[in-house]
Protein backbone atom coordinates (compact mmCIF):
# COMPACT_ATOMS: atom_id res chain seq x y z
CA UNK A 1 0.00 0.00 0.00
CA UNK A 2 1.44 3.38 -0.82
CA UNK A 3 1.67 6.13 1.83
CA UNK A 4 -0.73 9.18 1.70
CA UNK A 5 0.43 12.21 0.19
CA UNK A 6 -1.42 14.52 2.55
CA UNK A 7 0.10 17.31 1.02
CA UNK A 8 -2.40 16.61 -1.60
CA UNK A 9 -5.63 18.01 0.84
CA UNK A 10 -3.62 21.49 0.71
CA UNK A 11 -3.10 23.83 3.40
CA UNK A 12 -6.66 25.37 3.98
CA UNK A 13 -7.05 26.06 8.12
CA UNK A 14 -10.30 23.75 7.45
CA UNK A 15 -8.22 20.79 6.04
CA UNK A 16 -5.33 21.46 8.39
CA UNK A 17 -8.03 20.94 11.50
CA UNK A 18 -9.64 17.78 9.30
CA UNK A 19 -5.88 16.44 8.97
CA UNK A 20 -5.33 17.18 12.36
CA UNK A 21 -8.39 15.65 14.04
CA UNK A 22 -7.28 12.44 11.67
CA UNK A 23 -4.34 12.30 13.29
CA UNK A 24 -5.68 12.13 16.85
CA UNK A 25 -7.99 9.71 16.34
CA UNK A 26 -5.71 7.49 14.21
CA UNK A 27 -3.87 6.03 17.55
CA UNK A 28 -7.73 5.17 18.94
CA UNK A 29 -9.71 2.34 18.02
CA UNK A 30 -12.91 3.83 17.44
CA UNK A 31 -14.81 4.19 14.57
CA UNK A 32 -14.85 7.14 12.37
CA UNK A 33 -17.05 8.95 9.84
CA UNK A 34 -15.95 10.80 7.45
CA UNK A 35 -17.90 13.11 5.46
CA UNK A 36 -17.16 15.32 2.17
CA UNK A 37 -18.42 16.03 -1.22
CA UNK A 38 -17.79 12.95 -4.32
CA UNK A 39 -14.25 13.16 -5.37
CA UNK A 40 -12.98 14.95 -2.60
CA UNK A 41 -10.46 12.29 -0.96
CA UNK A 42 -12.80 10.85 2.16
CA UNK A 43 -10.96 7.12 1.36
CA UNK A 44 -7.93 8.62 1.32
CA UNK A 45 -8.36 9.77 4.53
CA UNK A 46 -9.24 6.98 5.87
CA UNK A 47 -6.40 5.11 4.32
CA UNK A 48 -4.37 7.88 5.96
CA UNK A 49 -5.81 7.02 9.50
CA UNK A 50 -4.98 3.52 9.25
CA UNK A 51 -1.49 4.18 8.07
CA UNK A 52 -1.29 6.32 11.22
CA UNK A 53 -2.80 3.90 13.56
CA UNK A 54 -1.24 0.59 15.36
CA UNK A 55 -3.07 -1.44 12.57
CA UNK A 56 -0.78 -0.18 9.92
CA UNK A 57 0.60 -3.48 9.13
CA UNK A 58 -2.56 -5.21 8.68
CA UNK A 59 -5.01 -5.39 6.04
CA UNK A 60 -6.99 -2.25 5.16
CA UNK A 61 -10.03 -2.76 3.30
CA UNK A 62 -12.90 -0.86 1.42
CA UNK A 63 -16.29 -1.85 0.83
CA UNK A 64 -18.45 0.03 -1.71
CA UNK A 65 -22.10 0.38 -0.37
CA UNK A 66 -22.94 1.97 -3.29
CA UNK A 67 -22.78 -1.30 -5.20
CA UNK A 68 -25.72 -3.42 -5.46
CA UNK A 69 -27.17 -5.38 -2.43
CA UNK A 70 -26.15 -8.95 -2.44
CA UNK A 71 -22.45 -7.72 -3.68
CA UNK A 72 -22.37 -5.59 -0.89
CA UNK A 73 -23.43 -8.39 1.93
CA UNK A 74 -20.81 -10.49 0.09
CA UNK A 75 -17.87 -7.94 0.11
CA UNK A 76 -19.27 -7.52 3.72
CA UNK A 77 -19.96 -10.93 5.45
CA UNK A 78 -18.26 -13.29 2.54
CA UNK A 79 -19.98 -15.91 0.15
CA UNK A 80 -19.40 -19.33 -1.05
CA UNK A 81 -18.16 -19.47 -4.71
CA UNK A 82 -20.88 -21.20 -7.24
CA UNK A 83 -18.59 -23.01 -9.43
CA UNK A 84 -15.76 -23.89 -6.75
CA UNK A 85 -18.03 -24.66 -3.57
CA UNK A 86 -15.03 -22.55 -1.71
CA UNK A 87 -16.03 -20.10 0.90
CA UNK A 88 -14.66 -16.52 0.25
CA UNK A 89 -14.13 -15.20 3.06
CA UNK A 90 -15.75 -10.92 3.30
CA UNK A 91 -14.17 -7.75 4.44
CA UNK A 92 -14.92 -8.13 8.55
CA UNK A 93 -12.69 -11.69 8.64
CA UNK A 94 -10.25 -10.71 6.27
CA UNK A 95 -9.18 -7.70 7.33
CA UNK A 96 -9.20 -8.67 11.67
CA UNK A 97 -6.20 -6.41 13.36
CA UNK A 98 -6.84 -3.85 10.06
CA UNK A 99 -9.20 -1.49 9.54
CA UNK A 100 -12.40 -1.91 7.39
CA UNK A 101 -13.41 1.07 5.31
CA UNK A 102 -17.58 1.43 4.80
CA UNK A 103 -17.40 3.84 2.03
CA UNK A 104 -20.99 5.57 0.34
CA UNK A 105 -22.40 3.55 3.99
CA UNK A 106 -25.98 5.54 3.22
CA UNK A 107 -25.75 2.94 0.32
CA UNK A 108 -26.66 -0.15 2.21
CA UNK A 109 -30.26 -1.77 2.74
CA UNK A 110 -32.72 -0.25 5.46
CA UNK A 111 -32.94 -3.86 6.86
CA UNK A 112 -28.89 -4.70 6.29
CA UNK A 113 -28.21 -1.40 8.09
CA UNK A 114 -30.01 -3.14 11.05
CA UNK A 115 -27.76 -6.76 10.66
CA UNK A 116 -24.47 -4.64 10.26
CA UNK A 117 -25.09 -2.63 13.32
CA UNK A 118 -25.54 -6.03 15.63
CA UNK A 119 -22.87 -7.94 13.70
CA UNK A 120 -20.89 -4.77 14.34
CA UNK A 121 -21.38 -4.68 17.97
CA UNK A 122 -20.60 -8.66 18.33
CA UNK A 123 -17.46 -8.94 16.25
CA UNK A 124 -15.53 -9.40 19.76
CA UNK A 125 -17.34 -12.63 20.13
CA UNK A 126 -15.86 -14.43 16.65
CA UNK A 127 -12.63 -13.19 17.84
CA UNK A 128 -12.39 -10.42 14.94
CA UNK A 129 -10.59 -7.00 15.97
CA UNK A 130 -11.39 -4.57 13.19
CA UNK A 131 -11.16 -0.91 12.73
CA UNK A 132 -14.44 0.83 11.13
CA UNK A 133 -14.32 3.63 9.25
CA UNK A 134 -16.93 5.21 7.02
CA UNK A 135 -17.74 7.86 4.58
CA UNK A 136 -20.62 9.43 3.07
CA UNK A 137 -21.67 12.19 0.81
CA UNK A 138 -24.95 12.15 2.72
CA UNK A 139 -26.13 14.26 6.21
CA UNK A 140 -26.32 11.04 7.81
CA UNK A 141 -28.27 12.93 10.88
CA UNK A 142 -31.08 14.24 8.73
CA UNK A 143 -31.13 10.66 7.22
CA UNK A 144 -31.49 9.34 10.72
CA UNK A 145 -34.12 11.87 11.75
CA UNK A 146 -36.15 11.22 8.16
CA UNK A 147 -36.23 7.66 9.35
CA UNK A 148 -33.70 6.41 6.24
CA UNK A 149 -31.00 5.44 8.48
CA UNK A 150 -30.96 2.93 11.24
CA UNK A 151 -29.72 5.18 14.68
CA UNK A 152 -28.10 2.43 16.29
CA UNK A 153 -25.44 2.07 12.85
CA UNK A 154 -25.28 5.88 13.21
CA UNK A 155 -24.54 6.20 16.49
CA UNK A 156 -21.71 2.90 16.16
CA UNK A 157 -20.09 4.69 13.21
CA UNK A 158 -19.87 8.36 14.20
CA UNK A 159 -18.63 8.81 17.77
CA UNK A 160 -15.78 10.72 15.65
CA UNK A 161 -16.85 12.50 12.80
CA UNK A 162 -14.32 14.65 10.13
CA UNK A 163 -15.83 16.62 7.09
CA UNK A 164 -13.59 17.93 4.15
CA UNK A 165 -14.71 21.04 2.95
CA UNK A 166 -15.39 21.59 -0.60
CA UNK A 167 -12.43 22.22 -3.31
CA UNK A 168 -14.05 25.14 -4.92
CA UNK A 169 -14.35 27.06 -1.44
CA UNK A 170 -10.44 26.88 -1.38
CA UNK A 171 -8.61 29.09 -4.02
CA UNK A 172 -5.35 28.88 -2.80
CA UNK A 173 -5.59 25.07 -2.41
CA UNK A 174 -6.83 24.70 -6.03
CA UNK A 175 -3.78 26.17 -7.23
CA UNK A 176 -1.79 24.74 -5.26
CA UNK A 177 -3.30 20.87 -6.35
CA UNK A 178 -3.57 22.11 -10.26
CA UNK A 179 0.54 22.65 -9.97
CA UNK A 180 1.08 19.46 -7.89
CA UNK A 181 -1.01 17.45 -10.94
CA UNK A 182 0.83 19.05 -14.01
CA UNK A 183 4.26 18.55 -12.32
CA UNK A 184 3.23 14.38 -11.48
CA UNK A 185 1.75 13.88 -14.71
CA UNK A 186 3.97 16.13 -17.03
CA UNK A 187 6.69 14.72 -18.40
CA UNK A 188 8.64 17.75 -19.22
CA UNK A 189 8.47 21.33 -17.37
CA UNK A 190 4.83 22.55 -18.09
CA UNK A 191 3.89 26.41 -17.17
CA UNK A 192 0.40 27.57 -16.20
CA UNK A 193 -0.62 30.67 -17.57
CA UNK A 194 -2.66 32.92 -15.91
CA UNK A 195 -5.67 32.84 -18.45
CA UNK A 196 -5.81 28.77 -17.10
CA UNK A 197 -5.00 29.55 -14.00
CA UNK A 198 -8.53 32.06 -13.74
CA UNK A 199 -9.93 29.65 -15.63
CA UNK A 200 -9.32 27.08 -13.03
CA UNK A 201 -10.09 29.24 -9.81
CA UNK A 202 -13.58 30.15 -11.48
CA UNK A 203 -14.45 26.80 -12.11
CA UNK A 204 -16.93 24.96 -10.22
CA UNK A 205 -15.48 21.81 -9.14
CA UNK A 206 -18.48 19.49 -8.70
CA UNK A 207 -16.02 16.08 -7.96
CA UNK A 208 -13.77 17.89 -6.77
CA UNK A 209 -10.38 16.49 -6.79
CA UNK A 210 -11.34 13.38 -8.24
CA UNK A 211 -12.41 16.06 -11.21
CA UNK A 212 -9.00 18.56 -11.27
CA UNK A 213 -7.20 15.81 -11.48
CA UNK A 214 -8.65 14.30 -14.44
CA UNK A 215 -9.35 17.41 -16.17
CA UNK A 216 -5.43 18.25 -15.74
CA UNK A 217 -4.04 14.49 -17.12
CA UNK A 218 -6.92 15.39 -20.16
CA UNK A 219 -5.40 18.59 -20.83
CA UNK A 220 -1.58 17.32 -20.48
CA UNK A 221 -2.08 14.80 -22.84
CA UNK A 222 -2.76 17.18 -25.95
CA UNK A 223 -0.76 19.52 -24.81
CA UNK A 224 1.12 21.25 -28.01
CA UNK A 225 5.08 21.39 -27.80
CA UNK A 226 5.37 24.49 -26.44
CA UNK A 227 4.86 23.29 -23.30
CA UNK A 228 2.13 25.58 -22.05
CA UNK A 229 -0.79 24.88 -20.28
CA UNK A 230 -3.35 28.01 -21.28
CA UNK A 231 -7.06 28.28 -21.08
CA UNK A 232 -7.43 26.97 -25.01
CA UNK A 233 -5.38 24.17 -23.87
CA UNK A 234 -7.54 23.44 -20.39
CA UNK A 235 -10.17 21.05 -21.07
CA UNK A 236 -12.90 22.05 -18.45
CA UNK A 237 -16.65 21.78 -18.65
CA UNK A 238 -19.12 18.87 -19.39
CA UNK A 239 -19.70 20.35 -23.19
CA UNK A 240 -21.91 17.00 -24.10
CA UNK A 241 -23.90 17.25 -21.39
CA UNK A 242 -24.69 21.08 -21.49
CA UNK A 243 -25.30 20.47 -25.29
CA UNK A 244 -28.40 18.57 -24.59
CA UNK A 245 -30.30 21.58 -22.71
CA UNK A 246 -32.65 23.03 -25.27
CA UNK A 247 -33.27 26.99 -25.38
CA UNK A 248 -36.07 26.74 -23.42
CA UNK A 249 -34.19 24.53 -20.65
CA UNK A 250 -31.65 27.03 -20.16
CA UNK A 251 -33.68 29.80 -19.72
CA UNK A 252 -35.34 27.95 -16.51
CA UNK A 253 -31.68 26.67 -15.76
CA UNK A 254 -30.70 30.20 -14.69
CA UNK A 255 -33.62 30.43 -12.36
CA UNK A 256 -33.14 26.82 -10.54
CA UNK A 257 -30.13 26.01 -8.03
CA UNK A 258 -26.86 24.41 -8.99
CA UNK A 259 -28.34 21.36 -7.41
CA UNK A 260 -32.02 21.49 -9.52
CA UNK A 261 -29.57 21.98 -12.96
CA UNK A 262 -27.55 18.97 -11.87
CA UNK A 263 -30.79 16.83 -11.55
CA UNK A 264 -32.10 18.21 -14.68
CA UNK A 265 -28.81 17.18 -16.54
CA UNK A 266 -28.41 13.55 -15.36
CA UNK A 267 -32.41 12.86 -16.23
CA UNK A 268 -31.64 14.64 -19.44
CA UNK A 269 -28.68 12.36 -20.20
CA UNK A 270 -30.52 9.37 -19.39
CA UNK A 271 -33.58 9.99 -21.26
CA UNK A 272 -31.08 10.90 -24.06
CA UNK A 273 -29.91 7.30 -23.55
CA UNK A 274 -32.78 5.37 -22.91
CA UNK A 275 -31.71 4.87 -19.52
CA UNK A 276 -28.53 3.15 -20.03
CA UNK A 277 -26.62 4.36 -17.11
CA UNK A 278 -22.97 3.14 -18.48
CA UNK A 279 -23.64 5.25 -21.85
CA UNK A 280 -25.26 8.39 -20.06
CA UNK A 281 -22.03 8.25 -17.51
CA UNK A 282 -20.11 8.69 -20.17
CA UNK A 283 -22.05 11.78 -21.56
CA UNK A 284 -21.84 13.24 -18.14
CA UNK A 285 -18.27 12.86 -17.76
CA UNK A 286 -18.41 10.98 -14.54
CA UNK A 287 -18.19 7.28 -13.05
CA UNK A 288 -21.03 4.68 -13.59
CA UNK A 289 -20.51 5.17 -9.29
CA UNK A 290 -21.10 8.31 -9.18
CA UNK A 291 -24.43 8.50 -11.20
CA UNK A 292 -25.99 5.40 -8.90
CA UNK A 293 -25.24 7.73 -6.07
CA UNK A 294 -27.03 10.59 -7.73
CA UNK A 295 -30.22 8.42 -8.91
CA UNK A 296 -30.16 6.78 -5.13
CA UNK A 297 -29.61 10.15 -4.05
CA UNK A 298 -32.82 11.64 -6.11
CA UNK A 299 -35.09 8.46 -5.67
CA UNK A 300 -34.73 8.64 -2.07
CA UNK A 301 -35.66 12.22 -2.50
CA UNK A 302 -38.68 11.20 -3.78
CA UNK A 303 -38.60 12.65 -7.28
CA UNK A 304 -40.83 10.46 -9.46
CA UNK A 305 -38.55 10.14 -12.50
CA UNK A 306 -36.24 8.62 -10.50
CA UNK A 307 -38.28 6.63 -8.49
CA UNK A 308 -39.66 5.15 -11.22
CA UNK A 309 -36.46 4.60 -12.78
CA UNK A 310 -35.51 0.97 -13.85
Amino acid sequence: MNNVNVELFGKDPKVTKALSIARNVSVTKAPVLITGETGIGKKTLGQYIHQNSTRANGPFIVVDCAEDAQTVENNILGHRDDETGRFNKGALEAANGGTVLFANIDGLEDEFQKRVHKILTELSDYDIDVRILATTTKNLSKLVGAGRFYRGLYTFISPNSINLTPLRERTADLEMIARHFITENAEATVELDDSALNKILNHYWTYNIQELKAVIENSLENLEEDFVLNEEALEIGEKKAVSMISEEDSEGIRLMSLKEAERLLIKKALVHTSENRTQAAKILGVSIRTLRNKINEYRNSGNSYFVNLR
